[in-house]
C-alpha cells in the first residue's frame, strides 16, 4: 500500500466513502487490473456484483480480472491449466478472448487517452498543503462589442485578490464621493468623473474596471479601437459619438476605453488625419458638449499601458484627471491567482508558498502561464510512461523558473519616463514604487 500511485489512493477512499456506487467500484477494478493487481480487481468485481447481480461490465471485468492470470499460468504451470475448467465453465468458454485485454495493460506502447480520462474523471477536487480559503480570482473579461451595454455585474473589488492600496486609492479618491450622493451635493461635486488605469501589461487593469463598475452598480461599456475606427471619412468620429450617446442614455454607465494609447494618442506624433479626427471628438464628448445635459451619470474609466503616449488633453482637469498606477499583484493577489487558475486542474500537495515568493513581479498573466506549463510537462510526462500522474509542486517551480516576468522590459522602460519626463509629477506614484525596489 506504501507503493500506491495518488491516483489508486484517491480512489481508494472514494469507493471506501460510497460502497454502494458500482460504476465507481468498476473504475477502480480496471485501474487495479490495468496494474497487474488481478486478485485485487477480482475481489472489487465481486463486490459490484453484489450490489449489482445483472450488470454486465462486473461480469465482463470478472472474466477478465480471473482470465488474465491464467493467460500467464500456463508458461510455467502447463498441466495445472485445465483443472479449474470443470468447475467454472464459463470462465472457460469466454478464454479465447481474454488476450485482447492483456494489450491494454501498463506494458503498452502507446499512451491510451481514453483510458486517461477515465483514471482521472473521478479524483477528488485539488487539494492544496493548506486549507483552502475563498478562491481569488484574476484575468479579463471579454470585451463587449461596440454599444453593447452589460448590465450591473456582479465583480466587485472584493472579487480582486490582494491589491489593497489600488484598492484604497479607488475607494478615496473614486468611489466614496460617488456613494454618498448627500455628501457630494453638499460640496457641489458632479455624478462624472474620469480615470486612467496604466501599469505593466497582463495585471487586470480590464478586471479592476468591471470591479468598479460593479462597485457603483452601473452598467458597463468596453470601447477598443477596432469599435471605433472605419474606413469612410466622418464614420469614426460618428461611432465616438454614438458609443457616448448610447452612455448617457444608459446612465449610470461606466465607460471603458481600453487601450487608450491606441484611441488617444498624442496629435502631434498622428500622420494620419483621421486618428487626429478621433482625438478631438474623443475630447469633446469628454466635456459632454454635444449633449445639453453633460456627462451626468457616465464614468470614464481608460487603461494604457503607456501613458506617455496619450494626448496630453485627454489628462487635463475634468477629463481622466485622476491617474492610478495598477501594479503587478501582490503576495496576496498572486496566491489568490494561482489558486484560481490550479482550481479545476489534478494537483497534488502545492506548496503555494513556495510558489507565491517564486513569482514575484510576475504579472496576472504570468502567472496563468506558469499553471499552463506546469500542467503541460504534467501531461507530456503521462504521455511518455502511459501513467497519469498528478501536477505537483515541482512541476510548478521548474515552470517559474523557466518563465521570465514579462514586466521587466515595462519597468526598464517607465524607469527613464519616470526620472526624466516627470512633468508636474505626473508619474510620481511610478517613481516610488521603483525606489521601493531599488529600480532606479
Amino acid at each position: 500500500m506504501a507503493d500506491e500511485s495518488p491516483l489508486i489512493r484517491s480512489l481508494r477512499a472514494a469507493v471506501a466513502a460510497a460502497p454502494g456506487d458500482v460504476p465507481l467500484r468498476l473504475h477502480f477494478a480496471e485501474l487495479l487490473l490495468a496494474e497487474g493487481r488481478h486478485d485485487e480487481a477480482v475481489a472489487e468485481a465481486a463486490v459490484a456484483l453484489q450490489h449489482a447481480p445483472g450488470d454486465a461490465d462486473a461480469r465482463a471485468l470478472m472474466v477478465r480480472a480471473m482470465g488474465m492470470p491464467q493467460a500467464v499460468a500456463p508458461v510455467s504451470e502447463e498441466p495445472a491449466a485445465p483443472a479449474p475448467a470443470p468447475e467454472e465453465p464459463a470462465p472457460v468458454s469466454e478464454k479465447p478472448a481474454a488476450p485482447a485485454p492483456v494489450s491494454e495493460g501498463p506494458a503498452a506502447p502507446s499512451f491510451d487517452w481514453d483510458a486517461a480520462e477515465q483514471q482521472v474523471q473521478d479524483l477528488v477536487g485539488p487539494r492544496f498543503l493548506d486549507d483552502p480559503q475563498a478562491d481569488g480570482a484574476d484575468g479579463t473579461a471579454g470585451d463587449a462589442a461596440a454599444w453593447d451595454v452589460d448590465a450591473p455585474g456582479a465583480v466587485r473589488l472584493a472579487d480582486v485578490g490582494g491589491m489593497d492600496e489600488v484598492k484604497e486609492r479607488l475607494e478615496a479618491a473614486f468611489l466614496a464621493p460617488m456613494r454618498n450622493p448627500e455628501l457630494r451635493r453638499l460640496y457641489g461635486k458632479s455624478l462624472r468623473g474620469g480615470l486612467l488605469l496604466y501599469g505593466p501589461p497582463g495585471c487586470g487593469k480590464t478586471f479592476i474596471a468591471r470591479a468598479v463598475a460593479g462597485e457603483l452598480g452601473a452598467n458597463f461599456l468596453t470601447v477598443s479601437l477596432s469599435d471605433v475606427l472605419d474606413m469612410w471619412i466622418g464614420a469614426s468620429e460618428k461611432n465616438i459619438h454614438d458609443i457616448f450617446e448610447t452612455a448617457r442614455r444608459q446612465a449610470p454607465c461606466v465607460v471603458f476605453l481600453d487601450e487608450l494609447d491606441a484611441l488617444g494618442a498624442k496629435r502631434s506624433r498622428t500622420h494620419h488625419s483621421g486618428l487626429r479626427n478621433v482625438v478631438n471628438q474623443l475630447l469633446t464628448e469628454l466635456d459632454g458638449i454635444a449633449s445639453g445635459a453633460g456627462n451626468e451619470g457616465v464614468f470614464v474609466l481608460a487603461a494604457t499601458n503607456v501613458p506617455w503616449d496619450v494626448d496630453i488633453a485627454l489628462r487635463r482637469p475634468g477629463r481622466l484627471d485622476r491617474t492610478l498606477l495598477v501594479l503587478p499583484p501582490d503576495a496576496a493577489a498572486r496566491e489568490s491567482i494561482l489558486r484560481y487558475h490550479l482550481r479545476e486542474r489534478p494537483i497534488e500537495a502545492v506548496d503555494l508558498g513556495k510558489l507565491v515568493k517564486a513569482t514575484e513581479d510576475f504579472s496576472g498573466a504570468d502567472l496563468a502561464h506558469v499553471c499552463e506549463t506546469a500542467a503541460e510537462a504534467a501531461l507530456l510526462d503521462s504521455a511518455r510512461t502511459g501513467s497519469v500522474r498528478l501536477i505537483t509542486t515541482k512541476d510548478l517551480l521548474g515552470a517559474a523558473r523557466q518563465i521570465k516576468p514579462s514586466t521587466e522590459p515595462w519597468f526598464a522602460a517607465a524607469r527613464n519616463v519616470a526620472m526624466f519626463a516627470n512633468e508636474g509629477g505626473l508619474y510620481d506614484d511610478l517613481l516610488a514604487h521603483l525606489k521601493r525596489k531599488r529600480k532606479l
